[in-house]
Order: C-alpha cells, then structure tokens, then sequence
C-alpha cells in the first residue's frame, strides 16, 4: 500500500506538471482558437535559463520570477511573429505550422548555447524523501504540485479580478463584440501568448530538479500537455487539472506494476476514447456555432 502510495504522490506531482502545460494551451485557445504547438519548447527554455540563472548564484526563489518574465516575452514573440500574421489572413493552418517551426528553432538554438547532453539541475530543497499521509515523498514534489496551484489560481484571479483579465475573458466569449467594446483584441491574444508561455516556463523550472534537464525535455511534455488539454477539456480548468493527474498517476502505476515501456498506453488508450465518445473532453463543452 506504501508502494501504491508513492507512486500515486509522483504521478499527482507529474500530473500537475502536464496540467501547468495544458493551461498554457488552453490560454490561446480560448482567445484565439489556436494553440501554441512549441508550448514544450518553452518549458525547456524556461528550465534552461533557471539552471543558467542557478550556476551562476542566483537563488532559487529570485530565479523563478525571471523565468517567468523571459517566458512572458519568448511567448509575445512567438504570437507576433508565427500566429499574429496567420490570424491576419485567416489561415487555418498557418499558425499551426508556424508555431511547430518556432519550436524547432528554440531547441536548435537550445542545443548550440548548452549542448546536448542532459544536465543537472541543484534541487532548492532537501533531495531526502519525508513521510507524508503514510508514504515517502520529495520535498520537491510537494512543491511542483503547490506551485502548479498558485500558478493556476493567481491566473484565474488575474482573469476574473482585473480589469485586464475581463478583458481576456471578453475577448474569450465573443471576439468580434469585444472589438466593438473598444478591446484591443490582438493584444489580448498576444499578452495571452506571453501569459501561455509563463506558465511553461514556470512549469519547466519547477520540474527540472526532479528530472535532468536538456534541450530535448520538452518534447514529449509538451505532447502529454496536449493529450491532457483533449482530456480534460480544452474549455474547462477543473477538467485540465483532473486530466493532467488521470494522465500522471497512470503513468506511474503502469511503469512500476507492468514495465516503463508501456507507462505511456493507459493515456494514449484514454485519450482515443476521448476522442472517439466525448471530443470536447470530460470535463469540456460542446461548442455551438450560430449559422
């Protein structure tokens, strides 16, 4: 039961981690009903840049809000350059492409600044596992799953509180009539970007002292996020978190009681069934389109 225990504790942490990258996801889709396909990329840069900052003596604790802001700015980047001119011209697969051709560009780039071989990233806290609820956990766990929370809540405060973020929330519901409301909805989307790309970069320090860091990290964080945000509904916050654990603690479960190698099929198997029943997600609404 211990065992299970454990295992359960790591996948919530991973979960929360995939739901961190999911939200980014659902971020611009709300806004724009595009997605940004480097959204993993951006967590390894922003695990790339915190192990930078560390090396170099800065704290933990003062690293993350610059993570953070270089994340806000690699994501306004990314919108104004690859998505802004696809939704200016009404392609549909513009922006898809784009975003995918930025996110090569960003590992490329990460590859000749760091190299390619995965590196270390010092834990801030201690790496001994403690009893918690009758298991073993890591102090660094605990706090990805604490961190993953904040994140998400300070959003959605800022989306609900501030009249910025009613603004986002405006420009989510019905972009044409924000527009005549006097929204600047292009710069709605692109501070959306910026915010998607925070979370990421945010998520990928968060996680980088629990697993080795390298330029090729996200790729497969990123896909997971993206099987998560169909899972849970790419509409819905509640269905995202609950996505991401579904997807982690299957993952954990399955690697240790059956192999590693077939840790990743339960997800997989979830998400077709998703797909093939439920398309809007668990937890995600159906939408409707006036004609």
């Amino acid at each position: 039961m211990e065992i299970f225990l454990q295992l359960v504790y790591s996948g919530i942490a991973l979960g929360m981690i995939y739901a961190v990258i999911a939200f980014g996801y659902q971020l611009t889709f709300q806004t724009s009903d595009t997605l940004n396909f480097g959204q993993g990329d951006a967590l390894m840069l922003g695990a790339m840049v915190g192990l930078t900052l560390v090396n170099r003596g800065i704290n933990y604790w003062l690293m993350l809000p610059i993570v953070i802001a270089f994340g806000l700015v690699q994501g306004a980047v990314v919108e104004r350059i690859g998505v802004a001119p696809a939704i200016k011209i009404k392609s549909e697969f513009g922006w898809i492409m784009s975003t995918i051709a930025l996110g090569i560009i960003f590992k490329n780039v990460a590859e000749n600044i760091w190299g390619r071989d995965d590196l270390k990233f010092p834990s801030p806290l201690p790496e001994s596992p403690i009893k918690f609820l009758g298991a073993n956990v890591l102090p660094m766990e605990l706090l990805v799953v604490v961190g993953a929370i904040v994140m998400m809540l300070a959003v959605e405060f800022f989306n609900r509180k501030t009249i910025y973020g009613k603004a986002v929330v405006a420009t989510f519901n019905d972009r044409d009539a924000a527009k005549l409301m006097g929204i600047n909805t292009g710069l709605v989307i692109t501070f959306s970007y910026a915010l998607s790309s925070a979370t990421a970069g945010f998520a990928g320090a968060l996680i980088a002292p629990l697993t080795l860091t390298g330029a090729t990290m996200g790729a497969v964080l990123g896909l997971k996020a993206f099987a998560v945000a169909i899972i849970g509904g790419l509409t819905s916050g509640l269905g995202i978190i609950v996505g991401g654990i579904i997807l982690g603690v299957a993952e954990t479960t399955t690697g240790f009681y059956l192999s590693t190698g077939y840790k990743d099929v339960p997800g997989l198997v979830l998400l077709l069934l998703v797909l093939a029943f439920k398309p809007s997600g668990l937890f995600g609404k159906s939408a409707i389109k006036k004609v």
